[in-house]
């Protein structure tokens, strides 16, 4: 296993973060989870450690947010994002991982631009295209098993919806269960388990149903006003953070 106290310092921290993300308390904040890891190993071998880590925060998250699940919303937003699978499985090694963040990044920030500048939502307006929310899910699948970073996309579709926190919370849990299960084999068949990612995920693994349940219960508790608010803010920071992710890769491709 990874013995640098370093990387469990960073490690710790982006567990409990991802556990509170799979609440939706704070979902625009999990996002961060892998490149915090990123800061002692490389990406890949972090995607790695931390996927069996998302399984288990899965399935908690699932035992207690299920029913609240909006199950027309993942009808439609569940096939695109395992064609996202798809592609990030037949894409893996051809783009620079933080490259990919750094583009998550940008657009990220260019939504919660749109976000701040567009007027309050008119009663009637009218849904948008459903192609769009299709778009944004399989980018979902991509970034998330790229670099574990499918939140923004999955937000900038669900936030306008203004679905009570409790079903934004289930919606968002059911998608990534999914998602995440879904990378299990293409993981392995790219060779990215190995004993020593799996014994230190092992050693993390205590860690991980303690951020989901700390979410959850805030969650219930929240006003949807804080409860997006806090979401709008996570993802302030996970946009600044992987579009200077993707800059150093850039500068350091140039250099």
């Amino acid at each position: 296993m990874i013995a640098d106290p370093w990387f469990y310092a960073v490690a710790v921290p982006a567990v409990l973060l991802m556990g509170i993300s799979k609440s939706g308390f704070g979902a625009g904040f999990g996002a961060l989870s892998t490149p915090l890891v990123a800061l002692a190993v490389p990406v890949p071998q972090a995607a790695a450690i931390m996927l069996p880590l998302l399984l288990v925060q899965d399935v908690i998250g699932l035992r207690q947010l299920w029913r609240e699940r909006d199950a027309v919303q993942l009808r439609m937003l569940l096939p695109a994002g395992l064609v996202g699978i798809g592609l990030g499985t037949l894409l893996f090694g051809l783009f620079d991982t933080a490259l990919v963040a750094g583009v998550v990044g940008v657009l990220t920030l260019l939504f919660l631009a749109h976000r701040l500048a567009a007027r309050a939502p008119v009663a009637g307006a009218p849904a948008p295209p459903l192609w769009k929310g299709r778009l944004l899910a399989a980018a979902a699948g991509f970034t998330s098993f790229v670099a574990h970073a499918g939140s923004p996309p999955l937000t900038a579709w669900l936030l306008p919806q203004q679905l009570p926190p409790l079903r934004y919370a289930a919606t968002s849990a059911v998608f990534f269960a999914v998602i995440n299960a879904a990378k299990w084999l293409p993981y392995a068949a790219l060779g990215l388990f190995d004993g020593r990612n799996l014994v230190t995920s092992l050693v993390l693994l205590p860690v991980a149903p303690l951020g989901v349940w700390l979410g959850v219960r805030w969650v219930r508790h929240m006003s949807p006003r804080l409860f997006y608010r806090l979401l709008l803010a996570g993802m302030l920071c996970t946009g600044l953070k992987l579009t200077w992710d993707g800059l150093r890769a850039v500068m350091a491709g140039a250099a």
